[in-house]
């Protein structure tokens, strides 16, 4: 009768609230040196909040970079709101964790990477756990950033 213990929910719940305590320190203090965030996020999240062109512009997900200049970076418990600038336009966003699909500091070399769980999902797989990245299928993408690292002496 037990479902048993659901790891990888649990992992995805404890990597996201390192995003935000992450984001709550730069929401505080600013960008320490050199680090700077790339941030995938899925556009398509209801709760996502962005501007009627750049949703049509990045209708399923776009790549987010938070270093040089960014405002008004708020933290909540469910996501965070920030103004990034777009080709010389100020843009307020708001970010629920759920959406973010990747998360990179390049300046560390540390990066999370997310399955995310859709909720037309749920009708399907109600008793299933949620995947994790080593299982799913690995498909090439284009423009995708690939270390190198594997292939230095």
């Amino acid at each position: 009768m037990s479902r048993g213990i659901d790891y990888g929910n649990l992992m995805h719940d404890a990597m996201r609230g390192l995003i935000r305590k992450v984001m709550e320190g730069v929401a505080r203090d600013g960008l320490p040196g050199d680090h700077h965030f790339f941030i995938t996020i899925d556009t398509t999240h209801p709760d996502m909040q962005m501007a009627g062109w750049l949703r049509e512009r990045y209708p399923e997900e776009i790549t987010l970079v938070v270093q040089h200049w960014f405002e008004n970076l708020s933290v909540e418990e469910d996501g965070f709101a920030i103004t990034l600038n777009f080709g010389n336009a100020p843009e307020p966003l708001y970010i629920p964790f759920d959406s973010i699909s990747t998360f990179v500091d390049p300046f560390v070399e540390f990066g999370l990477r997310f399955e995310l769980h859709h909720e037309e999902d749920d009708e399907d797989e109600d008793d299933e756990e949620a995947p994790m990245l080593e299982d799913a299928p690995q498909e090439p993408k284009s423009g995708e950033v690939v270390s190198l690292d594997r292939f230095r002496k």
